[in-house]
């Protein structure tokens, strides 16, 4: 487990397939007031997650961010029974044999929004995400919106076809075939960007690959480069 700032902390997770690659893991836990847990992206469970947790705090919400991160939701649930499962729209229709406590996309005010802001990223019929931004910290909390990997990570082959998609780190941005869906969903997209780039993020922290921890101005300009400057 690694401490990001006050009350924030990353912990990383073991390698899942995905599309011929192996797709490094990784989750975000936020402490809210009251000591409880905002988990984002939870990876697979562990005893010593269990005891890192447990010095935190309670684990009070479960966040899906997008209908790809679900694969140990029914697993944590069943270890925190008390904690509230929520997610986005596709997840929930996904996973119908998981329930959830209510949508990311539905408009309310969430009971972390003093400590959380977040949009959802839309646009493209292939696929939505949740972003958020921890304010205190100024850390940006991705999915896929941006994928950074270390080369170190992949054989020869797998760099290739990681370059080819465009998620090589540094230059890691939102995989290719996500970007082509926004074809005729830019402007709407757009929009969510400009509410990211109000954050003034510090920090970008995403479920795969290198976390970005100076320039992330410059890095999000480049990374949506082809969203910015069509």
């Amino acid at each position: 487990m690694r401490k990001i700032s006050d009350d924030i902390w990353i912990l990383d997770g073991e390698a899942v397939p995905f599309l011929s690659l192996p797709f490094t893991t990784r989750m975000t836990v936020v402490r809210l007031p009251e000591d409880q847990l905002w988990v984002h992206s939870p990876i697979k469970l562990t005893s010593e997650i269990k005891s890192q947790l447990a010095d935190l705090g309670e684990v009070k919400y479960l966040i899906a961010p997008n209908h790809l991160h679900h694969l140990f939701i029914a697993d944590w649930q069943s270890c925190y029974p008390d904690a509230m499962t929520i997610g986005t729209r596709e997840v929930i229709k996904k996973r119908a044999d998981i329930i959830f406590s209510s949508s990311l996309n539905d408009d309310q005010k969430w009971p972390w929004a003093d400590e959380i802001d977040q949009v959802m990223f839309t646009g493209s019929p292939l696929m939505e995400e949740c972003v958020f931004f921890h304010i205190k910290s100024g850390t940006l909390i991705v999915t896929d919106l941006i994928e950074n990997f270390p080369s170190s990570n992949f054989n020869h082959w797998q760099r290739l076809i990681a370059k080819g998609v465009g998620i090589l780190a540094p230059n890691g941005k939102m995989p290719l075939d996500w970007r082509l869906s926004f074809t005729f969903g830019k402007s709407q997209a757009r929009e969510h960007l400009n509410q990211i780039i109000t954050w003034h993020p510090k920090v970008i922290v995403m479920s795969h690959g290198e976390i970005v921890e100076s320039g992330a101005k410059q890095f999000i300009e480049t990374s949506f480069r082809w969203l910015l400057f069509p």
